[in-house]
């Protein structure tokens, strides 16, 4: 069974849907959980553009992550479920990208993750993370939609 999941956090509500999820499996199966949070500072539009405060922005995403970070992993504990944190920033790629290489180099075997579950117009819009870590992921990836 699975030994290690890797669960993407933002704090969106989808997020903490998955995140719930990821504790709870964890619990049953006697897994360990490790979120991850990514600083995402990818945004091909403002490429080459001057944005006065995107330091201050990255900075305020960045102590984001780690209060979020922190208040997940006490509720993992809580739960009596192993869990640990890591922050990454990503500048170059997609965070689909970021997800599947992480998993890869902890070890992941199971990619455990909210989705809005967009149809239409508004996933040709704003594409789907999920989707293109399904698509791309060497493990399996449960996705709960928020109901």
């Amino acid at each position: 069974m699975y030994k290690q999941i890797l669960c993407p956090v933002d704090g969106s509500d989808t997020s903490n849907c998955g995140m719930t999820e990821a504790i709870n499996l964890a619990k049953a199966i006697q897994a360990k959980v490790r979120f991850l949070y990514i600083v995402d500072t990818f945004h091909p539009m403002l490429d080459g553009m001057e944005v006065g405060n995107m330091t201050e922005i990255i900075d305020g995403l960045r102590e984001h992550g780690k209060a979020m970070l922190a208040q997940t992993k006490l509720s993992a504990l809580a739960q009596g479920v192993e869990a640990d944190t890591v922050i990454l920033e990503n500048d170059l790629n997609r965070v689909s990208t970021i997800i599947v290489t992480h998993a890869k180099e902890c070890h992941a075997d199971l990619i455990l993750m909210g989705t809005h579950g967009r149809r239409g117009l508004s996933h040709l819009l704003m594409g789907s993370d999920a989707e293109a870590v399904i698509r791309t992921s060497p493990v399996p990836v449960l996705t709960v939609q928020l109901t």
